[in-house]
């Protein structure tokens, strides 16, 4: 099964593509989407979507995993990441792929195991996870390819729970 996890942002959106065969996880490829903060927003947006549906198209996972947008005191940089995320779904949606949403505290919870988990030690765990010699870089697309991580784990939960009531 493949699942491509994805971090949305304006300037840099994340996104990650992870395979599980068994109870085996393999990184299978990774990257951002980057904008130029020069460029006026809807041609912003139309890189991002235009991008994402590139990466579904070439690598047509099963199911997209989205982090859901942390709401911070900022609300002006929330509102313009809410505009990606929208294009994100969008993209996902016009695929045809399921989608699923994952907060930041379920995304540390699936990987680390514990919510309040620093990005380093997500990092650090995506890393033993899949095996890699290295932490992919840059943070944005680490961050997108534990959130497929998470849907990963949470996808074999839901089966044996649908297992278990079935």
């Amino acid at each position: 099964m493949l699942v491509l996890g994805i971090d949305p942002g304006t300037a840099i959106t994340g996104w990650g593509v992870v395979g599980k065969e068994g109870s085996e996880l393999t990184l299978v490829d990774y990257g951002t989407v980057r904008t130029s903060q020069d460029s006026p927003m809807p041609q912003r947006l139309q890189t991002i979507y235009g991008e994402l549906g590139q990466v579904i198209s070439s690598h047509q996972p099963a199911a997209v995993a989205v982090e859901q947008l942390f709401f911070s005191k900022n609300v002006r940089t929330a509102m313009v990441v809410g505009q990606a995320r929208g294009v994100v779904l969008l993209a996902v949606a016009d695929a045809g792929v399921p989608l699923h949403e994952y907060t930041p505290l379920e995304v540390k919870q699936s990987v680390v195991g514990y919510g309040k988990a620093t990005k380093e030690q997500v990092q650090k765990l995506v890393q033993m996870l899949l095996d890699l010699d290295f932490i992919p870089q840059p943070d944005d697309a680490a961050d997108a390819i534990a959130v497929a991580i998470c849907h990963l784990h949470s996808e074999r939960l839901e089966r044996l729970l649908d297992q278990e009531r079935g």
